[in-house]
């Protein structure tokens, strides 16, 4: 280990998790998720996890190998529709889940990273999404209370690193990693490429390193996709 550079995903997970505690991943999809810290957290035997990530997974990848296993009892999301033991565990009473509006989710996270605890939006209103929260009106439109969110840990996926934890992303493999990165007590990321202070253009980083406390290379990386769709050869 040398600062904030661990030399596995295990090694740096290792005080930061216990039973019950609120885990945001990044991650749209299968898409800039932290797959090494994600299967680091479900060797540690952690349980009574709550999930707040943009979805969870698909069977099998990403937070999907938490289900699997039964290390979450609460989801909080936007999408779950590529799940199957998901929705078997959702109908079956087995795990309660929060559904939010993308947009609402995004908003949450970047509230609770910048200390805000709550906001009004008018995603929601007269749906589901409103009920049991305060609503309110604001020039004669109605509005509903999200709160921010903070969890206790932060899982990150980025595509280059410096070791003081500057980051790049890679296009939409950004997705939800920047604020999910700044709503938690403790920061966790893996890279692809570590380089040394000074490579990178300061005006290239998106996220500074104040938000990292620890990271990983965990490369090499294999490319998964969700859906393989392909078209027969022509004769």
């Amino acid at each position: 280990m040398m600062g904030k550079v661990y030399d596995s995903a295990a090694a740096a997970l290792q005080g930061l998790v216990f039973d019950g505690m609120t885990v945001a991943a990044g991650g749209f999809g299968l898409c800039g998720i932290p797959e090494r810290l994600i299967d680091a957290l479900r060797d540690t035997g952690v349980q009574g996890l709550t999930c707040v990530s943009n979805n969870a997974g698909i069977d099998g990848q990403g937070l999907g190998k938490l289900l699997r296993t039964r290390q979450v009892r609460k989801m909080v999301a936007s999408y779950v529709g590529e799940n199957k033991e998901f929705e078997r565990q959702y109908l079956s009473g087995e795990l309660e889940v929060e559904f939010c509006p993308q947009g609402t989710l995004a908003e949450r996270l970047r509230a609770g990273g910048a200390g805000i605890p709550a906001f009004y939006t008018a995603t929601g209103v007269g749906t589901q999404v409103a009920q049991g929260k305060e609503v309110r009106e604001f020039d004669g439109k109605r509005y509903v209370m999200e709160r921010g969110i903070r969890a206790d840990l932060s899982l990150v996926k980025a595509w280059k690193a410096d070791t003081a934890g500057n980051l790049v992303f890679r296009k939409t493999a950004r997705n939800f990693n920047p604020p999910v990165a700044t709503a938690s007590h403790h920061t966790v990321v893996e890279v692809e490429e570590l380089v040394p202070v000074g490579t990178l253009d300061p005006d290239a980083i998106h996220l500074p390193g104040l938000y990292v406390e620890r990271l990983i290379v965990g490369a090499p990386y294999e490319k998964q996709i969700e859906f393989v769709t392909t078209r027969a050869r022509e004769d």
